[in-house]
């Protein structure tokens, strides 16, 4: 086997977890909205959440439950945020918990709670409850009731995001599944995502904590769609230790294989949810190399994804190679134009100082004229480079979030 096996997979992939997804009728009816995932026993756990200073009631009560690092299920919902309801919504977050800890039979100071919807509205409680009821008679371990989860989830995603890998730790088959939704309000740090990963690795919460950190950093914080960032972003993780492995205690050999493992499912879960951007016609690289320091590249990077007229360009298949050197012109990276090359995919647009002439340009329109392109800027400093996973703005796009509460 590979250093890591990547499957089709999901929640359910990991010994030790069920899941299910059901409707009903939180904003739409017959539409799954409410989401369970359960682990058979209390497992180490970690989260991160949205740094938005307007933190929504379930992040404002799941930071009281990671700073514990052990859970054994996670409630979720879609169609409602639960963000700016006050106190009346986080006792609304409370009541959930405590009813779907009775449900299960488990500690409520181990239930995760996620919500994600339009802001500014109470959670149909009625409607919630019940729902998580019959989550909780349908959970099952298969490939089945994970997709029904992530079902779940969904806002305006236009298609599942789920991803599973494996990696052998001491000769233990260690699995890692999971599943996330986004596709708007995304950057910086996370986005309006939820992401519920789960895991059969032998782990400690400290560890398991500082991995899930440096995945999310190399992963769902480098996804950009539109530059705003939510109320109530959320990454969980959940690990069994039913794979056996000696428990992971150390930043040791092991734990950098289960990290780089956890990395490889996080860029993967964060490529998905750039690619199915509100209205996105094409998943775009950015990356952008030779920058002087690796902060520099980051900003760089990071503009070039924000800019409305480099994505409307890329939408319009249109090689507009001034917008994206102007973006890292006022990003506060260095840069010199005279020694700046810009690229769509391998093809030069510009080239320090030299101007794509017709016959580039027909290149350059063949470039962008698939679902994928990766836009290379090299700075010619030095050798320090970082990469930010984003897409186009199509006209879709304004209207998904003209009409999101109408």
């Amino acid at each position: 086997m590979e250093r890591f096996e990547s499957f089709e997979g999901g929640v359910c992939s990991a010994k030790g977890f069920r899941a299910a997804g059901v409707a009903a009728g939180i904003k739409y009816k017959d539409r799954k909205d409410v989401a369970l995932i359960v682990a058979d026993a209390p497992c180490s756990a970690a989260a991160m959440f949205t740094t938005n200073a307007v933190a929504a009631a379930p992040v404002v009560f799941d930071r009281s439950i990671a700073k514990y690092g052990c859970a054994q299920a996670i409630l979720a919902n879609s169609g409602c945020a639960n963000a700016c309801t006050g106190q009346e919504g986080l006792r609304d977050a409370v009541e959930s918990v405590k009813a779907t800890a009775a449900t299960l039979g488990v500690d409520p100071r181990h239930v995760f709670i996620a919500s994600t919807g339009v802001i500014g509205r109470r959670l149909p409680m009625k409607r919630l409850l019940a729902g998580m009821k019959d989550a909780a008679k349908n959970l099952a371990a298969t490939p089945q009731a994970g997709l029904d989860a992530e079902l779940a989830v969904m806002t305006t995603d236009t298609r599942p995001k789920q991803a599973a890998v494996k990696v052998k730790i001491l000769g233990h088959e260690v699995t890692i599944g999971g599943m996330c939704k986004g596709s708007g309000m995304i950057e910086p740090n996370m986005a309006t995502m939820l992401g519920f990963i789960t895991t059969d690795c032998a782990i400690t919460p400290g560890m398991l904590r500082n991995a899930l950190k440096s995945a999310v950093t190399r992963g769902f914080n480098r996804v950009v769609v539109d530059g705003d960032q939510s109320t109530n972003d959320s990454v969980f993780i959940m690990a069994s230790g039913a794979a056996g492995n000696k428990e992971i205690r150390h930043p040791d050999a092991s734990f950098r294989l289960f990290r780089d493992a956890l990395i490889q499912l996080i860029v993967t879960l964060a490529k998905q949810m750039a690619a199915d951007g509100e209205g996105a016609t094409k998943f775009v690289t950015v990356k952008v190399k030779g920058a002087a320091t690796e902060r520099d590249a980051e900003l760089a990077a990071r503009a070039i994804a924000k800019s409305p007229l480099c994505k409307t360009s890329w939408y319009g298949k249109d090689p507009n190679w001034g917008r994206i050197l102007a973006a890292v012109g006022y990003s506060g990276a260095k840069i010199d134009e005279t020694t700046a090359e810009v690229f769509y995919g391998k093809t030069w647009a510009y080239k320090q100082g030299k101007v794509a002439d017709a016959t580039q340009l027909k290149k350059l329109e063949a470039e962008l004229a698939g679902p994928e392109v990766t836009v290379t800027v090299d700075l010619h400093f030095n050798n320090r480079e970082f990469e930010i996973y984003t897409c186009d703005y199509s006209t879709e796009y304004v209207h998904i979030n003209a009409d999101y509460t109408t």
